[in-house]
């Protein structure tokens, strides 16, 4: 039993693995196709070997993205790895100012005695 379960294990790794994927045109360019409606969406799926519920997924967020545009709506939705990015930089900009502040702390102690701090 357990080799099956291995078995299985290594058919959905390579699946996954080499999972094809799209960019951003082919996507646009499939949904366009869909939208002019000369052939069925499951026979578009079929001739590009894709899943319908994938098709449907990018012709929602197609329409979605497009009525946001005509509306104005030029903002856009951070990827994780970009928002993991940004957090980090928060967070040496913050380790920055903290030493700075410290460092200034010291120097004014330095110059003008150490209990001027208290009587501010």
């Amino acid at each position: 039993m357990s080799h099956a379960k291995s078995a299985d294990g290594v058919v959905r790794e390579i699946r996954r693995k080499t999972r094809r994927r799209f960019s951003a045109e082919e996507k646009i360019r499939i949904v366009l196709e869909g939208l002019r409606g000369e052939e069925s969406i499951a026979a578009l799926c079929r001739r590009e070997g894709l899943n319908p519920n994938l098709y449907y997924r990018w012709s929602k967020e197609f329409l979605e993205a497009g009525k946001k545009r005509l509306l104005g709506d030029t903002t856009r939705e951070a990827t994780s790895t970009e928002v993991a990015g940004l957090r980090q930089d928060v967070a040496e900009l913050k380790q920055v100012v903290a030493e700075l502040v410290l460092e200034n702390r010291l120097l004014k102690k330095s110059v003008t005695g150490s209990d001027s701090e208290a009587a501010t």
